[in-house]
């Protein structure tokens, strides 16, 4: 349950027209000039490719229009766009709301940017009066700690809670003593999902006439967001509240707040994260938990233990079968064979199996009707209202509602014992054409990977964004001194049968000759786990490279931890698949090469893939090269933007993948190299060393 939005957020003037920053254009000039204020009272070196996208940037919020504009790694596209965004919002008092994909980049605006801003402002005396911007980070309302919740659940702890329950409370009581946000990563190690639930500030139950912001953590985080001009979020944030329905309602123009602009960062992953959350995800587990919070039948505890009687329990009960019934049925006839199967027509049927959980919903309703606390009747009113979300989704799905969405049935957990009810739109530039561009505000989205051979119009199709004006610049780096580029000549293809033993030696051996041959880290990037795990138990004891610490994703450690120990290191080897392949900042010699093993083709069966290859068919189209080469190849220039991440970082980008010079869609990602390529046989391997690299 997706519920951040709904009080007010930050006040905007109640006008027809707002006022736009008619002088903002000759505000940036002068901030990012030659010898304007960036330079003189900052010292920072003048990028003219940062003066042209903040130009481009001020101009789309004067004309309340569109932009994509792609930046190249180095141009400082986080100030291009916050310097004009923080002077528009306190100017016009208008939100200004920033969102991103990655944690590394909400902690670089938030802990770098944001100071650095208000720093440069209070320095510079015409534009003193911005420095006392506010700014807020947006999460999730089950990220807090309610701690009237808290208190509530450590009152009925004898009731609720077993033994190891009880020391979990008293845990994060004692937490609660100390932190500063009240937020759950900041508690370590994480708390138990379980008692999260009962304690968070994802309830109606946690509002401003119970909550003193001065005590509730997130009534005092929702405060500082009504209060500020710069609101921070990440992606998947942002499409969820969207598809919750956050929007502002009638004609008022704005993204999630009335009248707001907004700058979507790291915009090469919008349409994915877009279609994963405009789509539906039903699972077992989450219905099944769901229902033992109100009553687990094992452990005889529940919420209903205290506000009601044994035969309510006992409605539960039935319920919790109904349900294991129903996806024990799913998983007998659909996923015994595979765990990702594609449902193209309805099963039909009334899903008769249900009508325990039905029966129990209803029963909810006439309990909370029944209590005199206001407490409990809010609680008993989220209980249903989230298992009746549940019940209306899964007849949803059956009955496949919705025309333009592909429908599919996933199991996942360690053996395949969670089943998945899931969803996604087929097309999702309809979607965000509608809730980002006819918005009538303006939105700009910035990467330094939109664009395919120097043209943005796959991306623009893909995003509903046909009509958004679009500026490229390059990145200001010196790659052609500093990075040298290898493609093998003689990759092995996979045979018939699917034999990938010769693949896997080859990638072996190049990968211990060009680590072994550098005295900084390298990260190799694979496109699937099985692929990776093989060579990885190759490299291990490699004698070349015994020197050398090997990190495994999925291994010892977290995807940061391991991040953090790669770079520590100076010279590992990472292995790592698609999380790996954007959003990795390890400037220096700790990463001096990128290998790259395989071109990252997406999965062409997976439903999603499939539903569009057919979509575009029918339109047409050419599935392959309108689809699955644009993808790959935006996946491909973020792998290799890994390598160079400042000015004087040097290194050597290491292709394994010879479709790049023997197919005829290799020229795309050939043009996608900073640098001029050179061609290698596995018999004639290049001697790095000599490189100086």
């Amino acid at each position: 349950m997706i519920s951040l939005f709904q009080e007010p957020g930050p006040e905007v003037p109640e006008l027809e027209d707002l006022p736009v920053f008619e002088d903002l254009p000759n505000h940036i000039a002068n901030i990012f000039h030659p010898e304007g204020w960036l330079v003189k009272h900052m010292g920072l070196e003048f990028r003219p490719q940062q003066a042209e996208m903040a130009g481009a940037v001020a101009d789309s919020f004067v004309n309340g229009s569109g932009l994509l504009f792609e930046a190249g790694t180095g141009v400082g596209k986080s100030l291009a766009y916050l310097i004009p965004g923080i002077l528009s919002a306190v100017e016009c008092k208008r939100p200004f709301v920033v969102s991103s994909h990655t944690i590394a980049l909400q902690e670089q605006i938030l802990k770098k940017d944001i100071p650095f801003c208000r720093d440069f402002f209070s320095k510079v005396p015409e534009l003193e009066r911005f420095a006392d911007f506010q700014s807020a980070l947006l999460v999730g309302k089950a990220n807090y700690l309610c701690p009237n919740r808290l208190r509530a659940a450590i009152r009925a702890k004898t009731e609720l809670f077993p033994t190891d329950e009880q020391a979990e409370l008293h845990r994060i009581a004692q937490w609660a003593e100390k932190t500063e946000h009240g937020m759950r990563q900041e508690l370590n190690p994480a708390p138990a999902h379980s008692i999260w639930t009962m304690v968070n500030a994802d309830s109606s139950t946690c509002n401003r006439k119970r909550c003193n912001p001065e005590h509730c953590h997130y009534q005092r985080a929702k405060k500082a967001i009504q209060d500020a001009n710069v609101l921070i979020l990440n992606h998947s944030l942002l499409f969820a509240l969207i598809g919750a329905g956050a929007q502002p309602g009638g004609k008022t123009p704005g993204v999630l707040y009335p009248r707001d602009y907004v700058v979507l960062d790291e915009a090469h992953r919008v349409p994915a994260i877009a279609t994963e959350n405009f789509g539906m995800d039903v699972s077992s587990y989450g219905l099944d938990f769901a229902l033992k919070q109100l009553f687990n039948p094992k452990r005889g505890r529940g919420f209903l233990i205290r506000v009601s009687s044994l035969r309510d329990c006992e409605m539960v009960e039935k319920a919790i079968a109904a349900a294991d019934l129903f996806f024990e049925d799913v998983q007998d006839v659909y996923l015994s064979q595979r765990s990702v199967v594609r449902l193209r027509e309805s099963p039909g049927g009334e899903l008769e199996v249900l009508h325990p959980l039905f029966d129990l919903i209803q029963r909810l309703k006439v309990l909370a009707d029944n209590q005199s606390s206001e407490r409990i009747i809010e609680e008993l009113k989220d209980h249903k209202d989230r298992l009746l979300s549940y019940y209306q989704q899964i007849h949803q799905f059956w009955a496949l509602e919705q025309k333009d969405h592909v429908h599919w049935l996933e199991a996942s957990g360690k053996h395949g014992s969670i089943t998945h009810l899931r969803t996604a739109p087929i097309d999702v530039a309809p979607y965000l054409k509608k809730h980002l561009f006819e918005r009538d505000t303006s939105v700009v989205l910035a990467s330094a990977t939109l664009s395919i051979s120097g043209e943005m119009k796959a991306f623009q199709k893909r995003t509903g964004a046909e009509e958004l004006e679009t500026q490229m610049r390059d990145s200001p780096f010196n790659f052609r001194e500093n990075v040298r580029a290898f493609v093998a000549e003689d990759a092995p293809d996979i045979d018939a049968r699917g034999d990938k033993s010769s693949l896997h030696h080859f990638l072996k051996e190049n990968i211990v000759h060009f680590a072994g041959s550098i005295q900084g880290g390298s990260l190799v990037l694979f496109t699937s786990y099985r692929d990776m795990y093989a060579v990885a138990e190759m490299l291990e004891g490699e004698p070349g490279l015994l020197d050398r610490p090997l990190f495994v994703q999925g291994r010892e450690f977290a995807r940061m931890e391991m991040l953090r120990r790669f770079q520590s290191a100076g010279n590992g080897i990472l292995l790592g698949t698609d999380s790996f392949w954007t959003g990795v900042d390890v400037p220096g010699p700790a990463l001096s090469q990128v290998i790259i093993t395989r071109l990252p083709f997406e999965n062409p069966t997976h439903p999603i893939a499939e539903a569009r290859q057919e979509w575009i068919s029918e339109q047409g189209g050419m599935p392959f090269f309108e689809m699955t080469v644009p993808d790959a190849v935006i996946q491909f220039r973020q792998g290799i933007g890994r390598l160079i991440r400042k000015w004087d970082d040097r290194g050597v980008l290491t292709l394994l993948d010879s479709r790049m010079l023997r197919k005829s869609y290799g020229i795309h990602f050939l043009d996608a190299l900073p640098v001029p390529y050179f061609s290698f046989h596995t018999s004639n391997l290049p001697d790095i060393a000599a490189l100086g690299i």
